[in-house]
């Protein structure tokens, strides 16, 4: 796709922004450390799992609300209000470090992360679309998610001489620092509620409510859109939630604790090679995205199953492709949404990938428990396939033609052709 010189600069003003936001609200010191700092102020292994609960739990409920509210005022405001709302959780962890301060804390962050989901896709798809730039999503959301990991993996090495020099205040306060400015990069997303042509034609001026009950049955009455929202919480749930096993993976190799992170590092870096594939991506037919969803679940449970450290160079291969069909999900969502609740589509999406993931902490914990963490991993590894094999029916089933009324003679039925994955 071309977009006329003029418009160039509205797509690079989009491009920075969503750039710098991403980095910025990945970009928490607090996050190698805070499981340190419960511990430090006396929480049990408990006490520290009912956090977590705590913090996947005001997510899931608040998701489609917020979505439907972004659609209905601004997307911009929420993504401005979503690093304050997260800021306000660091600074209560530190002023009054107690379980019910960081409940609250997790409480907030959770608020925060269903602001901006939703908010942040249908924004930069919306003002892209305006732009004549909307083929440029998948690879701006790949590369924003890309920012992302970057931020985070630069968190981990400030994080110890921050914390070295003034504990945990001054590493919450460079938390709340890069949240700040988050919110201060978020002024700079443009929003045209009122556009004409493309998606945002469909943007009509529509209260909570109504953008609610709009986005829930775009979502339940049509087939594609409902497909794709399913797609979404497929991909993303799986290797999501595996993120959080991986220094246990890691250690049961033999390594010391000090060098897990090395191994950290690599999935890192595939993690980011697959944001950065997504033009290429786009490409890829149904088939061509099946066959990265086997390739994603096969290296990740070979790696897994190893039980050496160079097995993690094929676990990082696993993430890569696993992140790359996350983005190109997305994308997909993105495409086929078409009525004017594009961020509560978004966060129905949302809603089912965070769902899903809990399902994930609980079966991967019976497994673990039981068979240990590479077997765990294997097992997730396995919805995969059979989401690749789910893809590659469908695509067979709209490809065959379709029995004519009455008889007909031979070539005058033609198969139809399935829409691209």
């Amino acid at each position: 796709m071309t977009i006329t010189t003029t418009r160039v600069p509205g797509v690079r003003r989009v491009t920075a922004t969503l750039y710098g936001y991403a980095f910025l609200t990945d970009f928490v010191l607090l996050y190698p450390v805070y499981v340190l700092l419960f511990a430090d102020a006396g929480l049990s292994v408990g006490q520290i799992s009912s956090l977590f609960v705590i913090w996947s739990a005001s997510a899931i409920l608040l998701e489609v609300p917020s979505g439907a509210w972004a659609d209905a005022v601004s997307r911009r405001l929420l993504l401005c209000l979503a690093p304050l709302v997260t800021a306000a959780g660091f600074a209560v962890w530190v002023l009054l470090p107690s379980y019910p301060a960081f409940a609250l804390g997790f409480l907030l962050w959770g608020a925060g992360a269903a602001l901006g989901s939703g908010a942040l896709e249908a924004l930069v798809f919306t003002e892209l679309d305006r732009l004549g730039a909307a083929g440029r999503y998948a690879r701006m959301m790949g590369r924003a998610r890309t920012a992302g990991v970057v931020g985070a993996a630069a968190s981990a090495p400030l994080a110890a001489p921050v914390l070295a020099a003034g504990g945990y205040p001054a590493v919450a306060a460079g938390s709340i620092l890069a949240c700040l400015l988050a919110a201060a990069v978020a002024t700079r997303f443009p929003e045209h509620r009122d556009t004409d042509g493309g998606a945002g034609s469909d943007e009509d001026d529509l209260g909570w409510a109504a953008s609610l009950r709009a986005g829930l049955a775009e979502a339940r009455t049509v087939p594609t859109v409902r497909a794709a929202v399913l797609l979404v919480a497929a991909v993303a749930a799986g290797w999501g939630a595996l993120d959080e096993y991986t220094p246990l993976l890691a250690r049961d190799t033999g390594l010391d604790t000090a060098t897990v992170p090395l191994l950290l590092l690599l999935v890192w870096v595939g993690t980011t090679a697959g944001g950065l594939l997504a033009p290429a991506g786009e490409r890829l037919t149904t088939r061509g995205y099946a066959a990265l969803l086997c390739l994603g679940a096969l290296t990740l449970a070979g790696g897994a199953l190893t039980g050496h450290p160079a097995g993690f160079v094929l676990v990082a291969v696993a993430f890569g492709a696993f992140q790359l069909a996350t983005v190109l999900a997305d994308a997909r969502l993105q495409a086929r949404i078409s009525g004017p609740s594009r961020a509560t589509v978004t966060s129905l999406a949302g809603l089912a990938t965070d769902v899903t993931i809990i399902a994930v902490y609980a079966g991967y914990g019976l497994v673990a428990s039981g068979a240990g963490n590479a077997v765990a991993f294997a097992a997730v590894a396995v919805p995969y396939l059979g989401v690749a094999l789910l893809l590659i029916g469908r695509r067979r089933n709209r490809s065959r033609p379709r029995p004519a009324a009455e008889p007909a003679a031979v070539g005058d039925t033609a198969p139809a052709t399935a829409p691209p994955a």
